[in-house]
């Protein structure tokens, strides 16, 4: 059979179970080779069809997910800006995709897990629902252009954008372990090595003057390397400026900043990096504590959450907690923003310091 020699990024239980039981079965005179994550990939079509289709079935089923209601007909072709030159594009076109299951749905559109059929390699591909307001076209196509930019091991890569119908469909890394939300972290080693590569992506897009916006556990990746990843940056914009106001999560209002959501604390002035930095602190102490730290009276209560964080004090970490990770918090949810430290004070902060995960770098 001929082979081609390619990259293939296949995690060891996908490769074991192709090789084990699902190939052999269905083509007696296939051979894969696997070596420090390169493998012997089938150049025949009707061999790659068969690597593919057990790939899928190897997996868990589809996640039922109902699609939110949308009117197709307002959809509006839109123009992507071509790739620019720091873009390495992973596929051609669209077609070249094979959609193996759906990650997760929401208002704004769809994350899918889907194959590039010419090198099996996994990707998500976020397929963004299309807007029929022309005067969103250019904040969108910007974004892009931006995400495009991106390149830190602690921020989910971008590999390329495709236009469809006036939808967006934004190809990103796959992070095979998911997001972190309901992840509970008591062992501060573990976690200082967490915030440490949270801090180093964050530190990354400050430094380039680029606000995520809506950090949160959902929206931090990891993966079965145990490499933490910042998700969402730019595509929450883009479906900020393509979705009503009033559909937004009241998970995302309760990672907010208190002068993010009351414009007037502050004397109106809002400085994004300092409101990532309090999305940081609320997110980490939420690990630690396995909950929520903010106390509401009722779970879903708009306006009880919104008063828990506008009007009371900033939560702390338990006294049972070390003196380390105690300060590290407190400087993370200062109610006056100047007095919130920054991304690269953070990462030289003693909290940090003790992870033996790697230099503190941006």
């Amino acid at each position: 059979m001929p082979c081609l020699h390619l990259a293939l990024f296949l995690d060891v239980h996908q490769v074991s179970y192709l090789l084990l039981h699902l190939i052999p079965s269905r083509v007696p005179d296939f051979s894969l080779a696997a070596l420090s994550r390169s493998c012997f990939i089938p150049t025949r079509e009707e061999d790659r069809d068969t690597v593919i289709e057990a790939m899928k079935r190897s997996k868990c089923p589809d996640l039922k997910l109902q699609l939110p209601n949308r009117n197709v007909a307002l959809a509006v072709p839109l123009p992507l800006p071509p790739p620019s030159s720091s873009s390495s594009s992973a596929a051609k076109s669209l077609s070249e995709l094979e959609n193996v299951s759906r990650i997760g749905s929401g208002t704004g559109g769809t994350v899918y897990k889907v194959i590039h059929r010419p090198t099996l390699r996994i990707f998500a591909l976020k397929v963004i629902y299309g807007h029929h307001e022309d005067n969103v076209r250019y904040q969108i196509c910007r974004e892009i252009e931006i995400l495009r930019s991106v390149d830190h091991p602690n921020v989910v890569k971008c590999h390329d954008m495709f236009e469809l119908a006036g939808e967006v469909h934004v190809l990103l890394e796959f992070m095979d372990n998911g997001s972190l939300e309901g992840a509970r972290v008591c062992q501060e080693d573990e976690l200082a090595d967490l915030t440490r590569q949270i801090l180093s992506g964050l530190a990354y897009l400050h430094g380039r003057k680029i606000v995520h916006r809506d950090i949160k556990p959902s929206n931090l990746l990891i993966n079965s390397a145990n490499n933490v990843k910042i998700a969402d940056f730019g595509v929450s914009r883009i479906l900020a400026q393509t979705m009503d106001p009033c559909n937004s999560s009241v998970g995302t209002v309760a990672y907010m900043s208190p002068e993010r959501i009351d414009s007037d604390q502050n004397d109106g002035r809002y400085d994004g990096c300092a409101g990532d930095i309090w999305s940081l602190g609320v997110s980490i102490l939420e690990f630690y504590l396995g909950r929520f730290p903010f106390v509401v009276s009722r779970e879903g209560d708009w306006a009880s959450l919104m008063c828990a964080i506008c009007m009371n004090q900033p939560p702390e970490a338990p006294a049972t907690a070390s003196e380390e990770f105690r300060h590290f918090i407190s400087c993370c949810l200062q109610s006056d923003p100047p007095k919130r430290w920054s991304a690269k004070q953070l990462l030289q902060h003693p909290f940090i310091l003790k992870s033996t995960g790697g230099p503190n770098v941006p």
